[in-house]
Order: C-alpha cells, then sequence, then structure tokens
C-alpha cells in the first residue's frame, strides 16, 4: 500500500447491515445495499484501501411469491456461505446480555476494472460454541423484534470492529457507519480510549475520549422520517448491553429522551455527517438540529448498471468510461440512431424476461414504462391508477402504453402488501386496453434489466420522503428519462424536457399530494407520448441527455471521491488524492 502524504498507511472500514454483492448472495433487501455494494465496487475501481463490514443473513431478506391476486407470500432465501466464500480466518466475541457469543467471518473480494481488490467481511454466529438462538442472529435481515434487531447490531457494529482489529486492521483506520444499524462500534472505540488513559466501563467519560472517537468515524444517514430511525428502549439497552456499556453511552451524551437512538449515537460520535442529497440535507437538519451536516448526492457503479447494449455503445464512442464516468459526458457525441437501436436491443432483453417469468409478451413497440421500488406506501406504487377512465382515455387517443412493476414488501408491512394487491386489481379492471405485469423477486439481475430497458422511469413518492434514491441514476445510465416527483436525487438531476420532466412543483410545503396524479397524466398525454411516437428523434435526444448529464455525474465513482477528499482524511488536505492512496 502506498501511503498518504502525512506517512500514516490508512484503511477504509465500511460498515452496513446489508450490502448487494452480486445475485447469487442475497445479502441485501433494496437500495440501502445496492448502495453499498456500488460504494465498494466504486472504491475497488478507485483503488482504495477499503475493507467492507456487513452481516452473512444465511436466510437472506426473503424470497417473494404472489398469487394472481398479487397476494405476497414469503419464504427463506437460504444459501451456505462455505458454498460461495473463503473463512476470513479469525473469530472474535461479543457479549451480549452478559453471555459471550463467537463470531468468525467469510470473506468475499469485490474486484475492480484495474484489478484491485476490496475484502468484504460478512460476520456469523452459526457457531457450534453459541446457544442454539444465538446461532440465529446473523441469519435474517431486518427479521424478528427490536431485542433481536439489537443484539445483531451489537454483532455487526461491536464484532465488526473486533473482527478488524483480529485481521490486523488497527493503524489509521477510518470508519464509514452506512445508516445507523453499526452505530455501536463507536461504543467499542470508546471502550478503547477510555481503557487506554486508564479509566474503567463504569467510569467517566472525558470530552477528549468522544474527539478520540470522532477523529476515526464518518456517518451517513439515508432516512428521511423519524419511524425509519432504529430507537431501542432504555430497559432493552441494559439487558442487551450490561448495566456498564449503557452507562458508558449515556454518560457519553448518547441516550436522549429515555431511550438508545442509533442515529443519535452515530451523529453524537462521529466528526462528519453525510446525507445522501442536497434536500435530504435540510431535512436531517430539521430532523436532527444541531448537528452538522453535509451532503454527497447518492450514485450508482456505471460498470455494473449499464446494459450490454449501451457499455458496448459507450466502448465504441467513449472509451475509458469505466475508468472514469466523467467521460460518458462525451455522450453528446453519439448518434441518435445509435441511441434508439442500443435502447431497442436494451428493451428487448427485458421484455424476453419478463415472457419468460411471467409468460406474458409485451409489445416491443408499445411505449413501456417502468416502477420497481419496495412496496412502501409513500412510495404510492399504484398513483398512476388513480383515474383509470383517464388513463383509458389517453391510450386511446395518444398512444398504447404498457407498464411493469416490481417490488417486495417488507413481510410485515400490510399496507404494502396492500399496494400490490392494488396494482393487480388494476391490471385486471383495465384489461387490454393497458398491459400490466408485476414480477416477482425484483433483485439485482432484474434491476438492471428493467431501468436499462424500459422507455420512462416513474417515481412519485410523498414529498420530501425520498432521501435519494438511486433506480432513476440506473436508468439514466442506459439513456432512460424520468418522470419523478421533485424530491431527492432528482431536484437536482431534473432539467424539464431536457433529462426529463417533473410531477408537480418544487416546494413540498405549497405542493398538494393529490394534484400529482393529475400532472402525472397531463405530462404523459401532452408531452411524452406525443414526443415518443410523433418525434422519435427528439425523444432519443432526450436519452443522449440523460447519459451525457446524469450517468456522467449520478455515479458511485465521484460520491467515493468526494468523501475521500473531504471526509475520510480531510486533516491531510486536498493533497489526498486517489492516487495517493490506491495500492501499488
Amino acid at each position: 500500500m502506498k501511503l498518504t502524504p502525512d506517512g500514516l498507511r490508512r484503511t477504509i472500514a465500511y460498515f452496513s447491515m446489508e450490502i448487494c454483492l452480486e445475485q447469487a448472495l442475497p445479502t441485501y433487501s433494496g437500495g440501502l445495499g445496492v448502495l453499498a455494494g456500488d460504494t465498494l465496487r466504486s472504491a475497488a475501481d478507485l483503488g482504495l484501501p477499503m475493507v467492507g463490514v456487513t452481516l452473512v443473513h444465511r436466510c437472506g431478506y426473503f424470497r417473494q411469491h404472489l398469487d394472481q391476486a398479487g397476494a405476497q407470500s414469503e419464504s427463506p432465501a437460504v444459501w451456505a456461505p462455505a458454498d460461495r466464500l473463503e473463512p476470513a480466518g479469525a473469530t472474535v466475541t461479543v457479549e451480549v446480555e452478559g453471555r459471550t457469543v463467537h463470531v468468525c467471518a467469510w470473506k468475499y473480494v469485490v474486484r475492480g476494472a484495474g484489478g484491485h481488490e476490496v475484502p468484504v467481511y460478512l460476520l456469523d454466529t452459526a457457531l457450534p460454541e453459541n446457544t442454539e438462538w444465538d446461532r440465529t442472529l446473523t441469519d435474517r435481515l431486518y427479521g424478528g423484534d427490536d431485542f433481536y434487531r439489537l443484539c445483531q447490531e451489537v454483532v455487526l457494529g461491536l464484532g465488526g470492529a473486533a473482527l478488524l482489529r483480529a485481521l490486523g486492521y488497527d493503524q489509521g483506520i477510518c470508519h464509514h457507519i452506512n445508516e445507523g444499524h453499526a452505530a455501536l462500534l463507536t461504543l467499542g472505540l470508546l471502550e478503547q480510549e477510555v481503557a487506554a488513559r486508564g479509566g474503567w466501563l463504569g467510569g467517566e467519560v472525558e470530552e477528549a475520549d468522544l474527539e478520540a472517537v470522532r477523529a476515526q468515524t464518518v456517518f451517513t444517514t439515508h432516512t428521511p422520517v423519524p419511524a425509519g430511525h432504529d430507537r431501542f428502549s432504555l430497559e432493552l439497552a441494559r439487558r442487551v448491553l450490561g448495566p456498564a456499556r449503557a452507562t458508558l453511552l449515556d454518560r457519553s451524551g448518547c441516550i436522549q429522551g429515555g431511550e438508545l437512538n442509533m442515529t443519535v449515537v452515530a451523529l453524537h460520535c462521529s466528526r462528519f455527517v453525510n446525507a445522501v442529497a442536497l434536500r435530504h440535507k435540510q431535512v436531517s437538519r430539521d430532523m436532527f438540529p444541531g448537528y452538522e451536516i453535509c451532503a454527497f448526492t447518492n450514485g450508482v457503479h456505471a460498470g455494473t448498471w449499464t446494459t450490454p447494449a449501451f457499455a458496448a455503445l459507450f466502448d465504441r464512442h467513449v472509451p475509458g468510461w469505466r475508468e472514469d464516468n466523467h467521460y460518458l459526458r462525451y455522450a453528446t457525441t453519439i448518434g441518435l440512431d445509435e441511441i434508439r437501436a442500443a435502447h431497442a436491443e436494451a428493451k428487448g432483453a427485458l421484455l424476453e424476461e419478463v415472457a419468460r417469468r411471467t409468460s406474458v409478451r409485451l409489445d416491443p413497440k408499445v411505449f413501456t414504462v417502468g416502477f420497481a421500488r419496495r412496496a412502501a406506501t409513500y412510495k404510492r406504487a399504484d398513483l398512476i391508477f388513480s383515474d383509470p377512465a383517464r388513463l383509458r382515455r389517453i391510450v386511446k387517443n395518444v398512444g398504447p402504453l404498457q407498464i411493469v412493476f416490481g417490488g417486495k414488501a417488507h413481510p410485515r408491512d400490510e399496507l404494502g402488501k396492500q399496494l400490490i394487491r392494488n396494482i393487480h386489481k388494476a391490471a385486471a379492471e383495465l384489461g387490454d386496453a393497458l398491459r400490466v405485469v408485476y414480477i416477482e423477486n425484483y433483485e439485482m439481475d432484474l434491476g438492471r434489466l428493467m431501468t436499462g430497458g424500459v422507455d420512462l422511469w416513474l417515481n412519485n413518492p410523498l414529498r420530501p420522503l425520498e432521501a435519494s434514491g438511486t433506480s432513476g441514476m440506473k436508468a439514466a445510465l442506459n439513456g432512460v428519462p424520468s418522470l419523478s416527483v421533485l424530491d431527492g436525487w432528482w431536484v437536482e438531476g431534473h432539467i424539464e424536457g431536457v433529462t426529463g420532466w417533473a410531477i408537480g412543483g418544487d416546494d413540498p410545503a405549497a405542493s398538494d399530494p393529490a394534484d400529482d396524479a393529475p400532472d402525472m397524466y397531463l405530462k404523459l398525454e401532452r408531452t411524452i407520448l406525443p414526443l415518443y411516437y410523433g418525434l422519435p428523434y427528439a425523444y432519443a435526444a432526450v436519452m443522449r441527455n440523460c447519459i451525457a448529464l446524469n450517468g456522467s455525474f449520478f455515479n458511485t465513482q465521484r460520491m467515493v471521491t468526494q468523501y475521500l477528499q473531504n471526509a475520510y482524511f480531510p486533516s491531510a488536505g486536498t493533497e489526498v488524492t486517489v492516487a495517493a492512496l490506491a495500492v501499488g
């Protein structure tokens, strides 16, 4: 490893409860995990000394099953780590409810475009030394109750930090907490600082102890609603962590309002806090006043989410785009006929997969809308069906339309499951007037096909509840424009009629959600469908703009570089560059 300008060996330890590594490993549920995986992939491309830490999730998130009415049921996505991964070679212990829990890890290697490797350690408690219940602690992603969740977070935060030390990662580490689930790693760091000055676990905490922890920690918050942040009662915290550790957190200022809020722990113990879009920064500052919160808008890994058709097109016209995503700015030089041909190939691949999975044959000549998100009520997956009669008139008078849906509802989210049933009901009522398909098990491979193969990406959450959103960024890489409310990343990526179209206004306070569906219909009827069917090359120009303006910027290569220069090692100043940290 090369040295940074200040002469220290540096490692960035990236902690995330979920990481999307590849299709065959069900270690993620959605956007947070995909963002984590893309971050590690870009770090590998950039040659950064990063290491990932997560849980193994032997039972995955879940496999989704939908009946003809759209009723969702679930089954475990069981996999065997030993079949795909190699042992990390170290075992550590954590204390849970006063008993010792043994933690081993499996190693996965992310390889960058230039061959650089970023190891990812997946923590596992399925060891014979543990009790039967403790062996399940790393089984289920977002499963169980608060007790199970807090025990998991002990394993991730305290166990992950201990594992890195056991593996020799003990000099100059910058710990990056991706969402609050791993915030307890700061408790482990704090214990080390207190012990180093001769203090004891239940004793006083000095400001210097906290400053030393903050100097090693960066935090990214993703959740714009209070209910999305992990909170545990003080009673449960004392039960799981033990009285001494709970007291240490309390004396550090991390227990507020009589509860353990993991976001508050991470905010209080980090020197740099990041939101995931400019608007999300303001939302986060309003939620947590008194904390300085910056914003590096999320991105996606260009090499992963570009479809084969567009990757081949970029290879011909924009050589070097994989190593430097900024080169996609020069997509402006690609001819519109080639843009149209690449899109037709990507669309054909999607429709073939739709037919394979659902036995429904969609028409490649028909304007195709894509919507694939976690099935949560605020995302309003069924908004486009608000006025079926108007939708029928648009199709009859302007041009045909077909929609491809995907997305899982959390097993305990009955309202989210109802959304999926609503879509199936609307599809049945519309019949042949408008073809609608809902594909089970929206995952990595299907996500690439959908975001690259539809003609328009639809996104209509309630404002301001979209922290960032990344599916529209994937679409943009493949020349697919968005029709979206102005929230999350789209506030920054939207240029009306140039990169796509907006639903509603820009001011959340002055916007009435009831106006969104009529505005969506108006844009489809008066602008988007007439452009697609009447002026296909003008539509292709919008597609090309998506790549050049949004694909070249909303990528994790740019995002990781911002973290590197502004968050990870700011004390070294602007001289800390990718080259300075790269492995030679």
